[in-house]
């Protein structure tokens, strides 16, 4: 396969050249070795009893059974819901942790954080209805930690208390469905017992409480980890760093945060810039201390830090290549295996950090949050120490700057000022036509399709149709690497978006947070229905979701929320339950009709833009909105290569001919 076709990231692309020639294996490569399970992908597989596994082929495939006489549908549906429950799983036990912090801190734990952001910890007070007037932060905090964690394992007939966040019209039908989570332990334990071998087997019921099982993770698991952040470390303000490979140095000692927690990653960014420590550094040769990030840590510290961050998900392996980096520290969630032996070829030292992720040949240096500077600092002076160990190295002179930060919270007040801080402008840009919508674009990479190519045309393509992106995850790191998240991208947007974002001054691609802040989108969209004259709720709303290169199972949970929050989700890649037109139908028209959104698998890009904007455009229709035209606000244009300077650091252009 051409490197063309397998990323349209430069930097990636020239060190995949150096695997070819070396016969180094990585995550592309063993892609393009191993093909993938046509049974297993599609969901004609069964393995939950071990009279099986039993799989379902043929042209007659959806009138065969299992060994119990489980249908396809029942099959499909069941392997659904279990991904869902894990998905849901991984994003709010990180939520779960962050609790337990920020109750250590409370109670005076945990001496190395602090509450950074007591405003925001009135604000969510406020959604959980326990009182702020006179009393200290500490008890403040106390009493919604413990909240937070009575939402994860509390019993009998409750509600998560973030229901009350949602619209009217939301609540109302989560209620009528029976779908308002409980507690989140409580519907992901009931996914895995309703997915057993002989208990639920209907369609409808499995899938309904798919919903349920979601909606705890995006109404409470992740959005709670998403507000505790910001109580502990900061709402984010936007500002500026960069990305790529280039962010590597060749005279200092290179650490790596890869995963997805900001407890520890937050510790080694106060390390590495110890005076200490640095003094430390230039004593074993080098100049000083460079720390970057991979994955969504890279995104939870340079929203809040503006540390660089090296890439996504699929160039984790290409950081190791380079032969700069001295140790790549994870914690949880998309971390290959493969790199431990990996490393073993480098000087590299792959060092895991939480007790849930122990990876065979790595060092294990367990963090705690009550000993959390002392365990950071020991984790850089072993960076440190490696140093004198590094041999050749082959860094691609590529990076990118750009702007990120953008929470909930900043935008509003962007839009609005100190004092009129509101939605309200974005609402008016829409009902005029100047913004002809909105779509989040996030997720995942995945080496089943090109690395990046996706999301960069269609963020393209968005912007050119007056459509207003938002992005998180590793989707957002995407468009960084490309100059999509700098004002310069401006000048490359329709007329009608150009003005409005000249106006307010905000680029017209924000950058939101990791993938666990996914539901800085759904209080977004929640405050722009809530705000007036574009529906009462998400599914009266001309916005679109989209996760056009997703691979994990926390990707099916976030799309689920979203579908069941009201709205429309496109998946890119391929669909985990083809086998089944019973479930397609069910997770499209069914849930259409019961919730508002529904859930589409969509391979080709083009495709998924078609879509996209018709759908924006039915919204419109249905608010009886102007209808969006392009020449409307024509000004002065230029060309989106003459904007964003492609073919000096980013040969983009070349790229895009890849579509």
């Amino acid at each position: 396969m051409t490197e063309e076709k397998r990323t349209i990231d430069p930097a990636v692309a020239e060190l995949l050249f150096t695997c070819d020639e070396g016969e180094i294996g990585t995550a592309f490569s063993r892609a393009e070795n191993m093909k993938p399970c046509p049974i297993g992908r599609e969901s004609a597989c069964c393995k939950n009893c071990f009279m099986g596994p039993c799989r379902l082929t043929g042209k007659d495939k959806e009138e065969k059974t299992g060994v119990c006489g489980a249908s396809m549908g029942v099959i499909a549906a069941r392997n659904l819901l279990r991904a869902i429950a894990a998905g849901a799983a991984s994003h709010s036990d990180h939520g779960r942790d962050m609790a337990f912090t920020l109750l250590a801190v409370a109670n005076g734990e945990a001496p190395s954080y602090q509450i950074t952001d007591v405003k925001k910890l009135h604000a969510v007070a406020g959604y959980m209805g326990i009182p702020t007037q006179g009393r200290s932060k500490e008890d403040i905090a106390r009493d919604v930690a413990t909240q937070a964690l009575r939402d994860f394992g509390q019993q009998g007939h409750t509600e998560v208390s973030y229901v009350s966040r949602a619209t009217p019209k939301r609540q109302k039908i989560w209620r009528d469905l029976d779908i308002v989570p409980r507690a989140v332990d409580r519907e992901i334990v009931e996914a895995l017992g309703r997915t057993h071998i002989g208990d639920d087997q209907q369609v409808q019921s499995l899938l309904t409480h798919a919903m349920r099982c979601a909606l705890g993770d995006g109404w409470a698991g992740s959005m709670l980890s998403t507000d505790i952040s910001d109580i502990l470390f900061g709402t984010p303000n936007p500002g500026t760093t960069r990305i790529n490979l280039g962010v590597l140095a060749d005279d200092e000692v290179n650490i790596i945060v890869h995963g997805h927690e900001p407890t520890l990653s937050m510790m080694i960014v106060a390390a590495a810039q110890d005076p200490e420590m640095i003094e430390y550094a230039r004593s074993k040769g080098a100049k000083g201390i460079n720390l970057s990030g991979i994955c969504c840590t890279a995104n939870e510290i340079l929203m809040r830090q503006g540390v660089s961050s090296a890439g996504n998900f699929l160039s984790q392996e290409l950081a190791i290549i380079t032969g700069a980096v001295e140790a790549m520290v994870v914690d949880i969630q998309c971390i290959f295996q493969a790199l431990v032996p990996l490393a073993e070829s480098y000087h590299t030292e792959i060092i895991t950090t939480s007790p849930k992720v122990h990876i065979e040949g790595a060092t294990h240096i367990e963090f705690d949050e009550h000993r959390a500077m002392d365990i950071a600092k020991e984790i850089v002076k072993r960076a440190i120490d490696n140093y004198p160990n590094r041999g050749e190295t082959r860094i691609p002179e590529i990076r990118e700057g750009m702007v990120a930060g953008f929470s909930h919270e900043y935008i509003r007040y962007m839009l609005g000022g100190t004092y009129r801080a509101s939605f309200r402008p974005l609402n008016d840009a829409i009902i005029s036509g100047r913004i002809r919508g909105a779509v989040g674009i996030v997720g995942c990479n995945n080496p089943r399709t090109c690395h990046d190519l996706s999301h960069a045309y269609l963020v393209k393509k968005f912007i050119e149709n007056d459509v207003l992106v938002v992005m998180t995850g590793c989707g957002a790191l995407c468009a960084g690497k490309y100059g999509m998240l700098t004002p310069e991208a401006l000048a490359a947007a329709g007329h009608g978006l150009r003005e409005v974002c000249e106006t307010v001054g905000m680029p017209p691609v924000l950058h939101l947070g990791s993938c666990v802040d996914n539901t800085r989108i759904l209080t977004i969209l929640t405050e722009v229905a809530t705000e007036g004259g574009l529906g009462e709720d998400i599914d009266d709303l001309p916005a679109v979701g989209l996760a056009p290169e997703w691979m994990s199972e926390k990707a099916l949970s976030i799309a689920t929320y979203f579908v069941a929050s009201g709205a429309y989700v496109i998946m890119g890649v391929g669909n985990p339950v083809e086998a089944s037109s019973e479930v397609n139908r069910f997770i499209t028209d069914e849930w259409e009709k019961m919730v508002g959104g529904r859930l589409e698998f969509v391979e080709d890009p083009d495709e998924m833009l078609r879509r996209s904007l018709a759908h924006i455009d039915k919204k419109r229709e249905a608010l009886k909105l102007v209808p969006w035209d392009p020449d409307r606000f024509k000004k002065d244009t230029v060309t989106w290569d003459e904007a964003l300077g492609f073919g000096t650091s980013v040969s983009m252009p070349a790229a895009m001919e890849v579509v």
